[in-house]
């Protein structure tokens, strides 16, 4: 995989913190902020793909849903009527 150098500003703070990870984890600072972002980007999609999902259950129902809504109830009332028959 093809790499791309790229500068970035950091707080000293923030830079401190990177350095020290970097040292324990014994790898590059650079590797420490490709994880980072990598680790930003994937919560980032989770997010999206979460809003998205909610969104396609969130509808009010229609009248297209109503058959669907009416076999679902009528399974369950059959579903009570023959229990106790097994």
């Amino acid at each position: 995989m093809a790499t791309i150098k790229t500068a970035i500003s950091l707080q000293d703070v923030l830079f401190a913190q990177v350095e020290d990870l970097a040292r324990d984890l014994r790898v590059s600072r650079s590797h420490v902020v490709a994880l980072a972002l990598e680790e930003f980007v994937q919560r980032h999609h989770n997010r999206q793909l979460l809003e998205a999902i909610n969104q396609a259950y969130d509808h009010e129902h229609t009248l297209d849903d109503e058959p669907m809504v009416r076999t679902s109830a009528s399974k369950q009332q059959h579903r009570r009527s023959v229990e106790g028959e097994w």
